[in-house]
């Protein structure tokens, strides 16, 4: 803990976002020992996922952007309501642009820009699409300890990339079984599902780099990461987790991952 905390904060973004790509790794290694999982399993992950995301968006981003933008003798409520949206409006953009397919969807049901790929690069974009804003979030919250902003802890931002990277679990399952299902190798499908974490250490890097370079713009940086956040929850992870009928199964996963996500911040920040 202590040779941690005296790296410079991009290292520290990229070694905790590289935490979060391995736990997506774990969960797409469960293709070497499942080639079906059930679909109840798979909601109630879907569902802890989502609500370890908004406990994220609004403990470890939103509340420190509030408190910042106080500090820093602005309307607290302006820079957060401005990067909240912001980051909403980023993902709407990304999801319109960006070849993907969800979960569970046949491939005449791909959004985004038409394209030739296969399904599934279709649902390693999709994944990925999800885990920019959470590279992003690890990365801005490192960045802020760095900076020196009184409300920012190591140990919240290391709360938070703990939690990132639990939800990241049954991400990678969530591509990896599906793809071995439908006759991947199971060497091909963990390749495809561990794929979709590379984008964090590269979104987290960044994240760290722009909170530094250009402090004012943080509190704006940590609402946008909680915009994207809470965008993917609404768009796409919740939805998917009760859109085969699991709805009380996948509310009470979110209910945990909420509270799961809640105790790491208030334990360690």
């Amino acid at each position: 803990m202590e040779w941690f905390s005296q790296q410079p904060a991009v290292l520290q973004a990229l070694m905790a976002t590289c935490f979060t790509w391995f736990v997506t790794a774990l969960g797409a290694a469960t293709v070497f020992f499942f080639k079906t999982i059930s679909k109840k399993v798979l909601d109630g992950m879907l569902g802890f996922a989502a609500g370890v995301m908004i406990a994220a968006s609004f403990w470890s981003l939103l509340a420190p952007a509030i408190e910042l933008s106080e500090q820093m003798g602005l309307r607290p409520w302006i820079p957060p309501v401005i990067g909240f949206i912001a980051g909403g409006i980023f993902l709407r953009i990304a999801d319109r642009i960006m070849p993907h397919l969800h979960i569970g969807d046949p491939i005449e049901k791909a959004e985004g820009v038409k394209t030739s790929l296969k399904k599934s690069s279709l649902l390693v974009l999709a994944i990925t699409l999800h885990n920019i804003p959470e590279g992003l979030a690890v990365g801005v919250a490192f960045g802020a300890v760095a900076a020196g902003i009184p409300s920012a802890t190591l140990g919240a931002a290391m709360a938070l990339a703990v939690g990132i990277g639990i939800q990241n679990f049954p991400e990678g399952t969530a591509v990896a079984v599906p793809l071995r299902r439908e006759g991947f190798s199971r060497k091909k499908a963990f390749f495809y599902g561990q794929l979709s974490g590379f984008v964090e250490p590269i979104s987290g890097v960044l994240g760290a780099w722009l909170v530094l370079a250009m402090r004012p713009i943080l509190p704006f940086m940590l609402a946008f990461a909680a915009g994207a956040m809470i965008f993917v929850v609404v768009e796409e992870a919740i939805p998917e987790s009760q859109n085969s009928g699991n709805t009380h199964l996948a509310t009470m996963g979110a209910m945990i991952g909420f509270a799961v996500m809640m105790s790491l911040d208030v334990a360690l920040g």
